[in-house]
């Protein structure tokens, strides 16, 4: 899919060279995976928050030798 968009060139080139892409679609796809993960960590990270446990567990129970 061709799209035009009207980008930062200083940008660009800055993530050219610390990315070491040869092209401007190189560098804005991998902006887009880095973007598209980050977000997805965020998520999980969310998630993680919202699980209920047992503070009363003793995990050391389990593990004792009987």
């Amino acid at each position: 899919m061709a799209t035009n968009l009207a980008l930062d060139d200083a940008l660009i080139e800055e993530a050219k060279k610390i990315g070491k892409h040869r092209t401007k679609k190189g560098v804005v796809t991998e902006a887009l995976h880095e973007y598209i993960q980050r977000r997805k960590q965020a998520e999980i990270f969310n998630i993680f928050h919202t699980l209920s446990f047992d503070e009363g567990y003793d995990y050391k129970q389990q593990r004792a030798v009987e």
